[in-house]
């Protein structure tokens, strides 16, 4: 596998697509202070890597529909590799699971779950268990509104503290 090597101007493109998603040639160059055909060029050089999974929207969900939002975290009898990757596969089938976060510590999975309302939660997480997936304890926590959600801010992350 090559080791691609980030600079600065790819920082700035990948975070201004981060923020805005999918954008024009032009608009994209402007927002990175870079010409638009060099801007391109690194852009599929970005995408090619690997670095760029896809764009989404960000939908104001709650402006569609009713629903209830729960954190679960989950802790699995057994800490076999196969275990785990019975669990993980389980989960990954799931459209109410919209997060999975493998964890150390106390618990073994934090869960981000959407689903319409109290019971049809309830009968998933009936589900999971019935699911012989090995769940040993699981703890629901109820959101009740968003306070933030947003991305890393990668220019920070990619920062090296001086000694």
């Amino acid at each position: 596998m090559t080791k691609f090597s980030l600079d600065a101007t790819d920082i700035r493109i990948l975070s201004a697509i981060q923020k805005h998603g999918h954008l024009g040639k032009a608009k994209l160059a402007e927002i990175v202070n870079l010409s638009p055909t060099p801007c391109w060029v690194r852009l599929d050089k970005l995408k090619a890597a690997g670095f760029i999974r896809g764009y989404h929207a960000n939908i104001a969900l709650d402006r569609i529909c009713d629903f209830t939002q729960v954190i679960v975290t989950v802790s699995l009898t057994q800490h076999r590799k196969s275990d785990f990757e019975r669990f993980e596969a389980h989960i990954c089938r799931l459209d109410e699971v919209v997060e999975c976060i493998a964890t150390g510590g106390g618990m073994d999975y934090v869960l981000k779950v959407f689903t319409p309302n109290l019971t049809a939660f309830q009968t998933l997480m009936e589900s999971l268990l019935a699911s012989e997936l090995g769940i040993d304890r699981y703890m629901t926590y109820i959101a009740t509104r968003e306070v933030k959600s947003s991305h890393p801010n990668l220019g920070a992350l990619m920062h090296k503290t001086e000694k």
